[in-house]
């Protein structure tokens, strides 16, 4: 007589589909700040290991459904901030208008040999050395982005002033050169561990990069910036006339960024 057949156990990856599901159903229905049960809570009410229900939660973090806050728990996270297209503001100029608080932590800032991006970016001699600023922009005391600013020699004295709880951009008006005109594009990465522990995400978050050059009023390269968002925490949103085909033929569009 045969033994009856055994049930098979679940595949690990329905199951954490499973929470995930369970979370998502929790996040649309909670407010911004509410919190989520934790991974033990998740583990016991699932029957399932506690790096099950990391791995669920982990893959919202991903998304920026969740947030985590170190010795608090995890909560709802609050909807992405959407930057309008058109005019050239600083990330503290930009934070403010919003009637948050913009601070940085400090990772360096130097004169530095300039790399070989910088050089084609602010076309400065391969014998100089550029300021470069690298920060955390925060928001409220929370990282946005990651962001490094190559500058030109002659803005050496910007280091002198507060690149913490001021703006480079202030800073730059301040020894009079305004940065008055920005070219920039977009790009996409996911983050590596070193961002991922600066921007308090999991590793392989997507990021959201965005490169400027930016003149000065003489029309001369004066700033070469790379800001690397949290694609779930920033937006930035763009909009787009359809011109006549007579005026901007398809294949006049341009391809490589500007």
């Amino acid at each position: 007589m045969k033994s009856p057949a055994k049930k098979k156990a679940p595949k690990v990856e329905h199951r954490y589909q499973e929470i995930e599901d369970w979370l998502r159903a929790k996040v649309a229905r909670g407010k911004t700040g509410d919190p989520i049960p934790s991974e033990v809570d998740i583990a016991t009410k699932f029957s399932v290991s506690r790096m099950t229900a990391r791995h669920a939660v982990m893959n919202l973090m991903r998304e920026g459904l969740v947030d985590r806050k170190r010795g608090a728990g995890t909560f709802v996270a609050e909807q992405p901030l959407h930057r309008r297209e058109g005019v050239l503001l600083s990330f503290s100029e930009d934070m403010a208008r919003r009637g948050l608080t913009p601070s940085s932590i400090m990772i360096s800032g130097k004169l530095e040999v300039p790399g070989k991006n910088d050089l084609a970016a602010l076309k400065v001699q391969k014998n100089s050395k550029c300021v470069v600023v690298k920060r955390i922009r925060m928001a409220d005391g929370v990282p946005l982005a990651i962001e490094r600013v190559a500058l030109v020699p002659a803005a050496v004295d910007v280091l002198k002033f507060d690149l913490v709880n001021g703006s480079l951009h202030e800073a730059l008006r301040h020894i009079d050169l305004a940065p008055i005109v920005a070219n920039g594009w977009l790009s996409a990465k996911i983050s590596n561990a070193a961002e991922s522990k600066y921007l308090q995400i999991p590793v392989k978050t997507p990021l959201l990069v965005e490169t400027r050059i930016i003149e000065d009023k003489s029309g001369n390269p004066l700033e070469f910036t790379e800001t690397a968002y949290v694609a779930a925490r920033y937006v930035i949103d763009i909009k787009l006339n359809c011109a006549p085909a007579i005026i901007a033929p398809f294949n006049a569009a341009p391809i490589d960024p500007a």
